[in-house]
């Protein structure tokens, strides 16, 4: 276990290199001697956003796919969901054509990499502090429903998609770093947001995992486990969560909208969209477990989908089992 979990910890830092190693190269800023650039680094200048999904579709849906094949796992791009914003970030801020406001620029820098350090330290906690312990299982659903053609769907379905959600949900870090437009009231209400949604996510996905580990002690001991988790933020929330989430990506949109970009919408409505179909599959997934559908109907009921809200009034479950 441990060798296998070295292995992938070195893929995993190994991936992202040919991206890293481009941009060193012919993106960032190198004084007097960019006047005499060859064609390529003068059109990596003047294209930033084409270059960006240029460089995630050769380095993450291509190459992470190919892993994927070679591993028969898909969990790279997992990881790398809460790895690629920041990457992304810092792309836009230290491109050639960058332009921010010192500010807002630092905020956002600061903002993103609190996100993905607790996103991050998520994902680890949850996989037991192992790379590449599980693969997503809606990969393994739609890997057993595709069967033979799954290789190649995979392609498509875990890879090119995601490039359409996370270069869409980042657009705003490009508007950042495309306007000097000063500090204002909005970026403070943006700003807002964005550590509310952080904030809320965290403590979400902490109750979780203290209800996930403490359930996993009950059944070792033989005792009944508790088949719904509704304290803390998921008393008045099915979701906490995947709302704080979606907080700190709108929040996110906000500093966007305040320079004048209000078409970027687009990227975290699919987003949201996107997440309410998750939220559906999850659902449906709690329900099919025996021995906490029927409590969890009663949770459903009387429990707001995403948004915190007091709850209904509906009978206690019946406690089951397991």
């Amino acid at each position: 276990m441990a060798g296998g979990n070295l292995k992938n910890m070195v893929v995993a830092f190994l991936v992202p290199l040919p991206s890293i190693l481009f941009y060193l190269s012919f993106v960032r800023p190198r004084g007097d001697a960019d006047a005499d650039a060859g064609p390529l680094a003068s059109w990596c200048a003047d294209h930033p956003l084409l270059l960006a999904n240029a460089l995630f579709f050769l380095n993450v849906d291509v190459l992470f796919w190919l892993v994927g094949l070679l591993l028969s796992n898909h969990w790279l791009i997992d990881l790398y969901w809460t790895v690629i914003p920041v990457m992304l970030l810092h792309y836009y801020r230290g491109h050639p054509a960058s332009a921010a406001d010192a500010a807002r620029s630092a905020v956002a820098v600061a903002l993103t990499w609190v996100w993905s350090a607790r996103l991050t330290h998520n994902y680890l906690r949850r996989e037991g502090w192992e790379f590449g312990r599980r693969e997503d299982w809606r990969f393994s659903e739609m890997r057993k429903q595709y069967g033979r053609t799954w290789w190649w769907m995979s392609f498509f379905a875990v890879y090119l998609s995601q490039q359409v959600f996370l270069i869409g949900i980042c657009l705003p870090m490009y508007a950042i770093h495309s306007s000097d437009q000063p500090w204002g009231v909005w970026d403070l209400v943006a700003t807002a947001a964005c550590v509310a949604g952080i904030v809320i996510a965290y403590f979400a996905d902490t109750q979780l995992h203290r209800f996930v580990t403490m359930n996993e002690k009950l059944k070792q001991l033989g005792e009944p486990t508790v088949p719904t988790l509704e304290d803390g933020l998921w008393r008045y929330s099915r979701h906490p969560n995947y709302f704080g989430e979606q907080l700190w990506w709108w929040g996110l949109y906000l500093f966007a909208c305040n320079l004048g970009q209000r078409w970027m919408f687009v990227g975290p409505l699919v987003n949201s969209l996107c997440l309410g179909y998750v939220t559906v599959l999850v659902e449906r997934r709690m329900l099919k477990q025996e021995h906490r559908a029927e409590a969890y109907r009663l949770y459903q009921k009387r429990t707001s989908v995403w948004i915190p809200w007091f709850r209904k009034a509906a009978p206690e479950p019946k406690q089951k089992e397991t």
